[in-house]
């Protein structure tokens, strides 16, 4: 019997909103069957934060791992989906469903995903639900929001509190669709060295 695989990725076009001030996602064609080449090459410019992301280490340490360094283990197994809607501007620990040994959690915040403009009030998580997640053994924290810390924060007391327990991040994730339980995660970065985050297309795929 064939898993169904729900795609939670941002698609990726100039219409993608990203975070203010950051590049814009442009394409441009290399070489084109049009004007008679025999294939069609294009080119892309885009942040390493376009669209569903993972965060490395090295967005928020300087002397810590760049995405083509870390383990990719994180990133590739079951993981819980939780509904925090409606859980205010902070997820505390309070919020926390049972998690039962997972190892990678990712949180629902939005009604509906805003594909089409830069989101202004979203959710975080607060440190102390970093720290929670931790202790439970979790290695992975990712949600729908553009970022683990309020977009205005100047501390990245969240990011922080994952560098401290050296987990792995993955923000901008699309999961109106998607039911609160537990799913096989798979959202691999490319090997950008250097990078401080990838892009990635991150799946959730049936356990059974």
């Amino acid at each position: 019997m064939t898993r169904r695989i729900r795609d939670i990725s941002q698609r990726l076009s100039p219409a993608l909103p990203v975070w203010p001030g950051d590049t814009p996602f442009a394409q441009a064609g290399t070489w084109q069957m049009a004007a008679g080449s025999p294939v069609n090459v294009s080119a892309v410019t885009l942040s390493t934060h376009s669209g569903a992301h993972a965060d490395a280490p090295l967005h928020y340490a300087d002397d810590a791992d760049d995405i083509a360094s870390v383990a990719l283990e994180p990133y590739l197994g079951e993981c819980l989906v939780a509904d925090v809607r409606g859980c205010g501007p902070l997820i505390l620990p309070e919020h926390l469903p049972a998690l039962d040994g997972a190892a990678r959690v990712l949180f629902r915040t939005f009604d509906a995903f805003p594909c089409d403009n830069w989101p202004i009030d979203t959710v975080a998580i607060a440190p102390a639900t970093i720290d929670a997640l931790a202790a439970a053994g979790v290695r992975l924290v990712g949600l729908d929001g553009p970022s683990l810390d309020p977009q205005n924060s100047k501390d990245m007391a969240a990011h922080l509190a994952v560098l401290r327990h050296d987990m792995r991040v993955l923000e901008g994730l699309v999961l109106d669709d998607v039911l609160p339980g537990r799913y096989e995660l798979i959202a691999l970065p490319l090997a950008i060295v250097g990078g401080d985050a990838s892009p990635v297309r991150a799946v959730l795929r049936d356990l059974a």
